[in-house]
């Protein structure tokens, strides 16, 4: 029966998660399946991978043919070069011994280079986190600064606006005054107008009142 090692899909819709099994590879893709040899969840980073690394290596020597995608996956935590390790100790060129040593120092290298890998994530992480912060404080600073300015100019139209207002005022009221002054001036020249008008009256009764008299006596005599 031919093998394949094999993702098997689950997870939500956006959010795959997979199954890494040994499984008959005339079975349906996410069909039965032999083995459960691990899993593989894409949606974290770096990739989290759990594997059966001594069964992955035992259906390898067996003949299970690795898909594309699960033959990086094994190549990634060790499976492919443990069985080429072993391979090495069947054939007499490495005993098993040699065969631990290679293989956990290629461990704790692939650990560290793991490790570093999360360790620039967070420091990325970090950086991104601070720069937002400070895109953030940035964007504040300039709506403080948008509102200042508006209570500024607000305060100086208001200022603008009352000094309009006060000039009005006191050119309404200096009008006033013109006209008041102007009225007076008018009620004084109607006044000495009146009286220079009376005073000519009684003038010209005076005189034709003289003028009257004068007549009288000068009748009187012509009757003497």
């Amino acid at each position: 029966m031919p093998v394949k090692i094999r993702l098997q899909r689950h997870g939500k819709k956006g959010k795959p998660f997979y199954w890494i099994v040994a499984a008959d590879s005339r079975s349906k893709r996410d069909g039965k399946y032999l083995e459960k040899l691990g899993t593989y969840n894409p949606n974290v980073n770096p990739a989290e991978i759990n594997l059966d690394v001594d069964g992955a290596v035992q259906w390898l020597q067996n003949g299970a043919q690795p898909t594309d995608t699960a033959r990086a996956i094994l190549s990634y935590k060790g499976a492919m070069l443990k069985k080429h390790l072993a391979g090495g100790v069947s054939k007499g060129a490495l005993t098993e011994e040699q065969a631990e040593e290679k293989f956990n120092a290629w461990l704790e290298e692939k650990s560290k280079a793991v490790e570093n890998k999360r360790t620039k994530l967070a420091d990325a992480k970090a950086k991104a986190k601070a720069e937002a912060l400070e895109a953030e404080k940035a964007v504040n600073e300039a709506r403080t600064a948008v509102v200042e300015v508006a209570e500024e100019v607000a305060e100086a139209t208001t200022e603008a606006a009352e000094e309009v207002a006060e000039a009005v005022e006191d050119a309404v009221e200096a009008t006033t005054e013109k006209v008041e002054e102007v009225a007076s001036a008018a009620e004084e020249v109607a006044e000495e107008a009146v009286e220079a008008t009376t005073e000519v009256v009684e003038e010209v009764a005076e005189a034709v009142e003289e003028a009257a008299e004068e007549a009288t006596e000068e009748a009187s005599k012509e009757e003497e």
